[in-house]
């Protein structure tokens, strides 16, 4: 039986107040055994929180209680073991991290579809349907036809948008556009900007792609692959059941499916397909301790801290820098490949 009840939730509100709130929800989370991670910033809050059922509840609640959060989102899972180790409440300057200041998304925010509405929309040709996830996110699954911007930071996309708007782009003449992202948070910050940069006819999926995994029938998707999700499912596809991409590379945080787990330049906790040759001596050496010192917990039975905590930093700090790297090295070798006119 499900021990903890697992909340992802984000809200776009004018919080001036965002600072007083820290220490209001660091202690009545602590009272009630409440464990993860919480955002505040002046334009809301953002975070995946897990406990008792009835404190996630009341948590909930008590944000719901001000008016400016009685709309506020979040999505539910549930988990046998506490899948954090403490609560960070942490001030920001934005919730989700664009780096454009001062941007309004509570009042500039696109046209929200439902999943049912969603197929009519991008099946328009004249609909511009960009993914703003990180192209690690792309690369196990997306809607057909969807555009990749190869973003692997999300303080990237504004430059893209910037040259896709120059003549011959994708987004030269600002044309009708669709956007999607994995939970919907994302699509709420860049369809804002979208239109804080003067496009008229900005769309985004509502609820993100897990709320129409989960309520479109599959014969009705246009969905292609697996979701990537941050926690110990690692990806979802159609009803949220488990994906293909079922573990990660635990040296680059790529989610890996049975073949890459077969593929002749994997080795546990040290290298993947993905990874393989990118990183130096010094590194390998340490990921193969590391590796040894997890192998020798799991034979002692017993939970060796290293390796969980690794999986939860994994989207602040690891992924950061190994992916971008690594990205980076992916994209010069296509250059590297491309013909050029002399």
């Amino acid at each position: 039986m499900a021990n903890y009840l697992i909340a992802a939730l984000y809200h776009f509100v004018e919080l001036d107040d965002h600072e007083a709130w820290r220490d209001r929800l660091e202690a009545f989370c602590a009272e009630r055994e409440i464990v993860g991670t919480l955002l505040l910033a002046r334009e809301g809050i953002n975070g995946t929180i897990a406990g008792p059922e009835q404190g996630v509840r009341e948590l909930l609640a008590l944000l719901r209680a001000d008016a400016r959060f009685a709309d506020l989102i979040h999505k539910e899972a549930w988990s046998e073991l506490q899948p954090f180790y403490r609560l960070k409440v942490k001030l920001k300057k934005e919730i989700v991290t664009l780096g454009v200041p001062d941007l309004k998304t509570a009042e500039m925010v696109g046209d929200y579809l439902e999943p049912e509405d969603w197929n009519t929309l991008i099946q328009d040709p004249d609909v511009v349907l960009i993914d703003t996830r990180n192209d690690y996110e792309v690369g196990i699954g997306t809607f057909k036809n969807a555009i990749n911007p190869q973003t692997t930071s999300f303080t990237e996309f504004p430059e893209w948008v910037a040259q896709q708007r120059q003549p011959g782009g994708l987004l030269e003449g600002n044309p009708r556009v669709a956007m999607f992202c994995t939970g919907g948070i994302r699509c709420e910050k860049s369809t804002a900007f979208m239109r804080s940069q003067g496009f008229d006819e900005v769309y985004h999926l509502k609820g993100g792609i897990l709320r129409y995994l989960e309520e479109l029938p599959v014969e009705q998707s246009l969905w292609e692959g697996d979701c990537f999700v941050f926690d110990e499912r690692v990806a979802v596809t159609h009803g949220l059941e488990p994906g293909e991409h079922n573990r990660f590379c635990r040296a680059c945080r790529m989610p890996l499916n049975q073949a890459d787990c077969e593929h002749a330049h994997f080795e546990e906790g040290v290298s993947c397909r993905h990874c393989y040759g990118t990183f130096s001596a010094e590194k390998l050496e340490r990921l193969r301790e590391r590796q040894k010192q997890t192998r020798i917990a799991q034979e002692r039975n017993s939970r060796h801290i290293a390796a969980p905590l690794e999986e939860l930093k994994a989207a602040k700090r690891a992924r950061q820098d190994e992916l971008i790297e690594h990205s980076r090295q992916q994209q010069a070798l296509k250059e590297a490949e491309t013909p050029t006119n002399n």
